[in-house]
Parts: C-alpha cells; sequence; structure tokens
C-alpha cells in the first residue's frame, strides 16, 4: 500500500511538494496555489488573478478546507468541515500571518473597513476594490512587502503615503545609499515617504477608516489603510498538537519535526535556529523533503537526503517594464572592520552596486538599477565558494566576471 502523504498548505512549498508527489493537499484558500511573490502586480493591474496561478498538483487539492487539529495517535487531521483526513506523514507547509501591529483602534483580527493586510489574493482583491485615482491610502511598513504594496497603489492612481519606523526603506537588505535611492524612486512615483515615523493609532467613523495618528502628534488622513508590518510564522496547529515550537515549528536535517511522522516546510519551519521566510529557501526544503519521501527513508538513515540551509538572495521588480526598478540584496551588506568593499555608482542610468568581500569569500552585496552581474554574484555567494584571484571590480563588471 502507498504511503498517504497529507500537505496542510497551498503557498510555495506545500504548492511544490504537490507537484513533485502524488499527496492530498488541504487549501485553507478557495484559490489554486499562487505565486505570492505576483500579488503587487495583480494589484496594481498588470495580472490577472489567473496569471499568477502555481502549476497544477500531481493530485487534485482540496481547496477552502481548514485543518483545526492533529490527532497524533490516530494520525488524522481534522478540519473545520468535520472531516477526518487519515495520512502516514503529515507536512505541515502552514506559512505565515501578517502581524497586526498594536495600534489604538485595532481590536485583536477585527479590522475597521478600509484597513487591509497585504498578504492573500483575497486582500489583493479587496484593495483593487477601494483604491482608485486620488483615493488617500496609508502603507504602515517601509519593508519589502510595503514597498511593494505602496508602488502598485501609486500606479491605481492612489495618494500613497507610506510610513516606515526604521531609519530607512528595506532596512533588512538595503544599505544606506541603495535605500536613498529606492526613496528617490519611490518620491518620483508619487509615493509621500516617511521614515523614522512610529504609527501610534487608526482614527475611524461608522466603522471605516478616516487617518492614521502618529505618535509625534500629526496625522495622515486616509481612505485605506495596508498594514505591511512583517510576518509570523503559523505555528498554532503545530503548537496545540504538541510538537516542539520556538519561533518556528523546529525541525532537523530530515525537516522532521519533534513528531518522526511529521514533517515542517517553508515558512513555518525553523532550521537550525533559522526561520527563512523567503521563498527559495521553501523551495529548496520541498524537493529535499520530496526525495526523502520518495526513498522511504528510515528517519536517520545515513544515505538519505539532508536540508542543510539555504543561503538566500532577494531579488525584487518594482513597477512595469516602462519604469521598473530592479533590485537584488543579500548576506551582509554593512562591512566589518577588515572588509573589502567595491562600489560602483551611475548615476545616468540610476544604477547601484555594491560587494562586501571577507578574505577570500563573498559575504553580501546589493545592486539596484543594473542586475546585469547579479548571476555570478548569486552563484559565488549561494555556492560560498573561494573567489578568483581576478581584481574585485570584475565582480560588478556587466559580465559579472565570467
Amino acid at each position: 500500500m502507498s504511503t498517504r502523504i497529507v500537505v496542510v498548505g497551498g503557498g510555495t512549498a506545500g504548492a511544490r511538494l504537490a507537484q513533485r508527489l502524488p499527496v492530498t493537499l488541504l487549501g485553507e484558500e478557495p484559490y489554486a496555489p499562487y505565486n505570492r511573490l505576483l500579488l503587487a502586480d495583480v494589484l496594481a493591474g498588470r495580472y490577472g488573478p489567473e496569471v499568477i496561478a502555481l502549476p497544477e498538483p500531481r493530485e487534485p487539492s482540496r481547496l477552502g478546507v481548514r485543518a483545526v487539529r492533529i490527532d497524533r495517535a490516530a494520525r488524522t487531521v481534522e478540519c473545520a468541515d468535520g472531516s477526518l483526513v487519515p495520512y502516514d506523514r503529515l507536512v505541515l507547509a502552514t506559512g505565515s500571518a501578517p502581524v497586526l501591529p498594536p495600534l489604538r483602534g485595532l481590536r485583536g483580527a477585527e479590522l475597521p473597513s478600509g484597513v487591509h493586510p497585504f498578504r492573500t489574493l483575497d486582500d489583493c482583491l479587496a484593495l483593487r476594490g477601494l483604491v482608485g485615482p486620488g483615493v488617500r491610502a496609508v502603507v504602515i511598513g517601509g519593508g519589502l512587502l510595503g514597498v511593494s504594496a505602496a508602488r502598485a497603489l501609486a500606479a491605481l492612481g492612489a495618494e500613497v503615503m507610506l510610513t516606515q519606523q526604521g531609519e530607512r526603506l528595506m532596512e533588512r537588505q538595503l544599505d544606506e545609499h541603495s535605500s536613498a535611492l529606492l526613496r528617490t524612486h519611490m518620491e518620483e512615483l508619487g509615493v509621500e515617504v516617511h521614515t523614522e515615523c512610529r504609527v501610534s493609532g487608526l482614527r475611524q467613523r461608522d466603522g471605516a477608516v478616516t487617518a492614521v495618528e502618529l505618535a509625534d502628534g500629526f496625522v495622515l488622513d486616509a481612505q485605506v489603510v495596508v498594514l505591511a508590518c512583517g510576518v509570523r510564522p503559523r505555528v498554532a496547529l503545530a503548537r496545540e498538537a504538541g510538537l516542539d515550537v520556538r519561533t518556528g515549528v523546529v525541525v532537523d536535517d530530515e525537516l522532521r519535526t519533534s513528531d518522526p511522522y511529521i514533517h515542517a516546510i517553508g515558512d513555518c519551519a525553523e532550521h537550525d535556529g533559522t526561520v527563512y521566510g523567503l521563498a527559495g529557501p521553501a523551495l529548496d526544503q520541498a524537493d529535499v523533503l520530496a526525495d526523502l519521501l520518495r526513498t522511504g527513508a528510515a528517519p536517520g538513515a545515513a544515505d538519505g537526503p539532508r536540508y542543510t540551509g539555504t543561503r538566500a538572495l532577494t531579488r525584487l521588480t518594482l513597477g512595469g517594464a516602462a519604469d521598473a526598478l530592479d533590485l537584488a540584496a543579500f548576506g551582509e551588506t554593512t562591512p566589518a572592520p577588515g572588509d573589502d568593499v567595491v562600489q560602483l555608482t551611475d548615476a545616468t542610468r540610476r544604477a547601484y552596486r555594491k560587494v562586501v568581500v571577507r578574505g577570500d569569500r563573498l559575504v553580501g552585496g546589493v545592486l539596484l538599477g543594473d542586475l546585469a552581474a547579479v548571476g555570478t554574484l548569486a552563484r559565488a555567494w549561494e555556492g560560498d565558494e573561494a573567489l578568483p584571484d581576478a581584481p574585485l571590480l570584475h565582480l560588478l563588471t556587466h559580465d559579472g566576471g565570467s
């Protein structure tokens, strides 16, 4: 009898596994699995929802089904509709949920009309129905997600204000110079950027948002508010089942949880103390687990597949073809004492490239506006191999030194 594999979650990791193996996939959303990285393009109207669908799984998925409980003894998953799904191996790919900030005017998960996170296709479609020319929209959060949302709202003709509590936009990925260039790009598109700016509350009337209050007393009028304050792993199902949970669901190199019959991959998984929250690691984990489940290797088998981590590069394209801004960032973009740094700035082309080298290893870099060298840099970074003896400047030439 074949092994019954059940996957909870239809995001990047779960969908990838379902493409490679015959599994029963339980997807909470009513839509077929889709590429979340392209939600901003759907919001901006560049793509229809059908365009961002992921390749179909090998077996039909159960969509619109929410898993509510795991019975580890009986090896079943209970769903909100009362059905029980038996498994031999269970894979948790429950992803992550948006962080709702502790603001005056927000009460738990109940959001005023006009206030939305930006995480799902439903969020995207709801915002599309609210936003048009002249609508005042405030985006709370200046990370990758907030910048993408603000850019998309501006493309719809909204009057957009982007608020960031930190000193600069995308401070986790970009250095000071590249973040300043990004800010200039956003402002030229009509986005009003506020950094070092803490939001303290929301004003509303008759259940609908009317303004955003800042800690310094300033008030931003708003008809739409987008919450882009980060995400956290969805671990409630695992925790209630008694699995080992820290920030994410703890897994070993075989992506097994503390129960050897249950695995976790993607945004909900914590491997070697790291929760990645990025598409690249989610795909890597799904591929390793697919190989492991296909071989049927016993736990701890010496020759079984292993996940040893992912060196993740963040890549993003903001906007359409006419006014797009490409950026890529990886590793440590701020050098430590003794590091070698190479920077190239082309003001005419609005391009900025920088790499940080420690000894004979590439430890970080950022490219904005010109990604011609990104392929070679990504290979050097992801492979963690010694760099050639050629001058460091070759790393940033258009052929990447190849």
